[in-house]
């Protein structure tokens, strides 16, 4: 019982966005065990070991707005005033002056601000106001306070803040307003060609748009993430357990389309063309080798660049500038990857695991040339990606590429090691047990450290959101609730045992709108499960588009939502990859594969049940709006095109199809809570056989395959 708790724990927690309790997915009032709730709060850099450290936390964490002159960033809509406060010993003056990003200063007008000072370690604090006025340019400004004399505030060093101005809302890309925007979806990796090397990559995301485009009138292709995996076997199959957010995995670069390929000496070329023979029989396999794939890869790509490499440097070199830090930090991890293997904390030497310590400088120094093609590797891609999404806007798509945003990162990767505390340590993000999962899952992936954001001028998220959204006309947030809340789970605890945190909703979504709106491009937010009626007000209020799932849809008798009462603002579509395709989710394989894989809290029977009757009443409800004949309720193709003129009978702005669907395929690409239980993420794309299909398949399928266009 949360009257268990020791008082000073619950108001520590509480201060720094700790939950203490929460409603499960039943609605059963469920309290966060101490021992779990302890271990939260370390990870945030609180002492809580005995209650003498928990008074200390509870007072440093009050005390701490008053320790800094400026906050250490402010997130603010420019619609309207911002009122700032201000920390100085009490009885100085101070000034505030804003340095914006495009060049200028503007001076802030001081406002009557009438509190009492606090006395904080001997030093008596008080508190003045000023307003940021309405109206300023978006984007990352500075503060700057300039204080009169000597200033005794225990934290002097705090006179400067990150300032960010960021839209109300971000607005629908042209066009959306008058006609909504239909789109495939897909896992990239899946939909291997002949001449793919064993995976699907950005030339396949190419020819697909363009074919989606063409042949469907599609607007966009909506891919997994593409982010950056391991240099070395064995290779993580999920794409939502990347190595880093911010760069993009080697094994999607298209070798038939490398820049300059034409340049290259025959002999050289020759070379490539027996490593791509070799990779020819990849492209048929019943089950993807992402590690066979890669390292044919690999080879190909440091026999390229041999060449290609001292021949791009300088088209490179302005990339490489912009990207700074980050890229080579990132470059460096891939390459001690290779020597010491993929994971920083176990694998290395202690002296490798600090970025800033000497002996990393040093590896640095001495392995520059293998540094220069990790970075050659991903400006290769940055080249591709562009090019994708511009043969996608080419053949008339309105959006083009539409990315996908993973929640998280490999606890021991690049991303983790190159962060350092901007994430927290000794837990991991999950989720509390659902109805699609009901023991809960966990993830194994560090969380952002909400205060270290701050500190950073969110500098870390907003580089990861800004590199997702280049060369997109749009960006799909996995699980976009935690942007506001984030399932802790402290390491040695089953994911029941949890807790809530909270994030600065405001900058986390501000700073999203602002980087999207710069990029014209559209934000889909995965807010699927257990959600706070208010979140999805914000979203919708921020621009930021829901998802709607047909089968999750119900309306408030239970049963199947009618099209007509759909979200317009959201993206929907009849199924998602943490579902079978739709032929296999009314066959019920989710339930005999979650049987299968002791999933399951309740009986098969029961489960079984329940399960035939939320299909049998969304086939009822077919039949009643005339998208399905009675006769047909068996008939899965059937059955698989009548949900998707239903999809096209919604009012929403963005309307998805599978790639799975119009091909038949029946197979779960991932069953959430599992790992090598089932092969997740590993299955290629295949018909209603289960026999495995290339794109050139894709290309021409049978007309009985093909679901309608969802706009007829």
């Amino acid at each position: 019982m949360s009257d268990t708790l020791p008082s000073d724990l619950v108001d520590l927690a509480h201060a720094k966005g700790v939950s203490t309790e929460y409603w499960d997915w039943k609605g059963v009032h469920t309290h966060i065990p101490q021992d779990a709730l302890r271990q939260v709060l370390t990870a945030l850099g609180e002492d809580v070991s005995d209650d003498d450290a928990v008074r200390g936390s509870l007072r440093r964490t009050r005390q701490a707005p008053w320790r800094r002159t400026l906050p250490a960033t402010v997130v603010a809509r420019t619609s309207h005033p911002y009122r700032l406060a201000v920390h100085v010993q009490h009885g100085r003056a101070v000034r505030v002056h804003v340095e914006l990003e495009g060049g200028g200063r503007l001076d802030l007008d001081q406002v009557p601000h009438d509190v009492a000072p606090v006395e904080v370690d001997g030093v008596l604090v008080g508190e003045a106001a000023f307003e940021i006025p309405a109206g300023l340019p978006l984007g990352y400004h500075e503060l700057v306070a300039e204080v009169e004399g000597e200033d005794a505030l225990p934290d002097p060093t705090t006179r400067r803040a990150t300032f960010v101005a960021v839209p109300d809302a971000l607005e629908l890309p042209a066009g959306l307003d008058e006609r909504a925007a239909t789109g495939l979806t897909t896992q990239l990796y899946q939909v291997r060609s002949e001449t793919s090397w064993g995976l699907g990559d950005l030339g396949v995301l190419r020819e697909l748009s363009r074919w989606a485009a063409r042949e469907h009138g599609h607007d966009f292709v909506l891919v997994n993430p593409l982010h950056a995996a391991e240099p070395v076997a064995p290779v993580e199959p999920s794409p939502y357990l990347p190595t880093s957010r911010r760069f993009v995995s080697p094994l999607y670069v298209d070798i038939a389309t490398l820049p300059d390929l034409d340049r290259l000496e025959p002999g050289t070329r020759a070379r490539i063309d027996e490593l791509a023979a070799e990779a020819a029989p990849l492209n048929r396999t019943d089950v993807l080798d992402r590690d066979a794939s890669w390292a044919l890869r690999h080879q190909a790509l440091r026999i390229a660049y041999a060449e290609l490499g001292p021949l791009h440097a300088q088209r490179m070199q302005p990339w490489y500038e912009a990207e700074g830090e980050g890229l080579l930090l990132f470059a460096t991890w891939w390459v001690i990857a290779q020597v010491h293997g993929p994971h920083f904390a176990t694998d290395w030497p202690a002296e490798l695991r600090d970025p800033a310590s000497p002996a990393v400088a040093d590896f640095q120094r001495a392995h520059t040339g293998e540094i220069s093609f990790a970075c050659w590797v991903q400006w290769v891609l940055q080249e591709q990606l562009a090019a994708a999404q511009e043969a996608a806007v080419g053949a008339g798509m309105r959006l083009g590429v539409v990315h996908d945003l993973a929640v998280g990162i490999h606890p021991k990767g690049a991303d983790a090691w190159a962060l350092g505390d901007a994430l927290a340590r000794g837990v991991t993000v999950g989720a509390p047990p659902d109805q699609f999962n009901q023991r809960g899952q966990d993830w194994s992936q560090p969380p952002w450290r909400p205060d270290r954001l701050a500190e950073l001028g969110y500098a870390p998220y907003r580089d990861m959101i800004r590199a997702v959204l280049r060369d997109a006309g749009g960006v799909r947030v996995d699980h976009v609730i935690g942007l506001f809340r984030l399932w802790w789970i402290p390491e040695g605890h089953a994911p029941t045992d949890g807790a809530y945190v909270r994030y600065d909703h405001e900058a986390m979504i501000g700073i999203l709108a602002l980087e999207a709106h710069r990029a014209g491009a559209v934000v889909v937010g995965e807010d699927l499960g257990v959600v706070e009626p208010w979140v999805r007000e914000h979203l919708l209020e921020r621009g930021i588009l829901g998802t709607s799932i047909v089968w999750f849809e119900r309306a408030a008798d239970g049963r199947p939502l009618p099209p007509a009462d759909y979200r317009r603002l959201c993206l929907a579509s009849v199924t998602t990859h943490d579902l079978p395709p739709t032929a296999g989710y009314l066959a019920l394989r989710h339930v005999e594969l979650r049987e299968r894989l002791g999933l399951l809290t309740r009986p098969l029977g029961e489960e079984l049940e329940a399960e035939r009757a939320t299909v049998e009443e969304m086939k009822d409800a077919l039949v009643a709006a005339g998208h399905l004949d009675p006769d047909e309720r068996d008939r899965l193709p059937r059955v698989v095109d009548s949900l998707h003129r239903w999809l096209a009978a919604t009012p929403s702005v963005l309307q998805g199809v599978a790639l799975t669907d119009l091909v038949g395929d029946v197979r779960a690409i991932n069953q959430p809570g599992t790992d090598e239980e089932y092969p997740n993420w590993r299955l290629p794309l295949a018909d209603s056989a289960g026999i495995p299909l290339v794109l050139e398949d894709v290309v021409g399928p049978r007309e009985e395959q093909r679901p309608p266009h969802p706009k007829g």
